[in-house]
């Protein structure tokens, strides 16, 4: 193994779904510009990935266990980072994990409808079972296990017996972010798909006062059904659907909205939460939102909600609307509450350096 002062050349494998660019790209992207910024050699390894016909996700897993990273172009590879399924089944003599997720569908959406895995189906369960199993053996090959969030480390150790350290590191944009004012619309901010539910923050706009608006940024396979669902609900005059906004779009709108919507199903860490405490804004969650819940305390820097009950969700937005004082008491609860993570700290411990 390369000793930790020695290590120059590092690859941050990332599976890769063609033309989808979400959390996890924006978390390996970042880790590699942190690298280059200190003067390591670092690039991403990525390989396409697919998880249907179910055939797919073993054949996953083989491509990735037939690499060979010892080197690249002559030059040895000192250290692999490995990120999320099947990335981790690469072999290397000196790797470490920084989990993002494993492959969910089978492990803590098992049983809810965001899996299409059958819990009563044999075959699934014995794939399930089998990938349970394969995961452990390969998370057990790396020098050292992390994770992004408390509550991926806790999935590791409830389904495969293994621990990880949490290692929270600071969203894209940081230190950019900033707050301008409390205006008058609530933000989500997020790929729209069926996990984010941002479906319960437009039924629950019906039981908000009429000058509440809402903007969402983001796009996804939900996008249609939930403008439908605007135009159904009565309230397609006041939620705007905005797409894809670029990073200077993304810091005005966090730096003029009154609060931040933000309640996924168990979450796996949720840049959204850290760029509202950056933006000094409160954030309104649920009680299942997993690794939003690391940050998030009901009362003191925003709101925890049950899920899907739209009068109470409304409730705390229109709370938050009309009391901007406890805005700013929130805002700055969260931004204390995030102020201490950094990169410097998250790069020490993957490449075990000293302080």
């Amino acid at each position: 193994m390369v000793p930790a002062d020695a290590i120059r050349t590092i690859g941050i494998c990332l599976p890769q779904v063609p033309f989808v660019h979400g959390g996890a790209e924006i978390h390996a992207l970042a880790l590699r510009d942190q690298l280059r910024e200190r003067g390591y050699q670092a690039d991403l390894i990525t390989v396409p990935y697919k998880w249907y016909p179910r055939e797919q996700i073993v054949t996953s897993i083989r491509l990735w266990q037939q690499l060979d990273l010892s080197e690249s172009d002559g030059r040895p590879i000192d250290l692999l980072i490995t990120t999320k399924f099947p990335s981790y089944f690469v072999p290397h003599p000196n790797k470490v994990l920084w989990l993002i997720h494993q492959f969910r569908q089978i492990y803590d959406l098992y049983g809810t409808p965001f899996s299409d895995f059958d819990a009563n189906d044999r075959w699934d369960e014995k794939l399930r079972k089998y990938i349970i199993r394969l995961d452990r053996e390969a998370i057990q090959g790396h020098r050292r296990l992390f994770s992004n969030s408390q509550n991926t480390a806790e999935r590791l150790r409830k389904f495969n017996g293994l621990s990880a350290t949490a290692l929270y590191h600071p969203p894209k944009l940081h230190p950019r972010y900033r707050h301008e004012r409390y205006g008058d619309y609530i933000l989500s901010v997020g790929r729209l798909d069926k996990l984010k539910r941002v479906d319960w923050l437009i039924r629950s706009l019906r039981f908000c006062p009429g000058t509440v608006r809402c903007l969402i940024a983001g796009s996804g396979p939900e996008s249609g059904k939930l403008e439908t669902l605007a135009r159904e609900c009565g309230v397609a005059d006041r939620v705007e659907f905005l797409g894809y906004v670029d990073d200077q779009r993304l810091l005005q709108l966090y730096a003029e909205c009154f609060a931040v919507y933000y309640a996924p199903f168990d979450e796996d860490y949720g840049y959204v939460t850290l760029e509202a405490f950056f933006s000094q804004k409160p954030v309104l969650s649920a009680v299942d939102s997993g690794g939003t819940l690391e940050f998030v305390v009901d009362g003191q820097n925003g709101f925890i909600v049950e899920p899907n009950n739209e009068r109470q969700l409304a409730e705390r937005i229109t709370l938050l609307f009309k009391d901007r004082e406890r805005c700013r008491m929130f805002g700055r609860n969260g931004q204390s509450r995030v102020e201490g993570i950094s990169w410097d700290h998250v790069i020490r411990e993957l490449l075990g350096l000293r302080p």
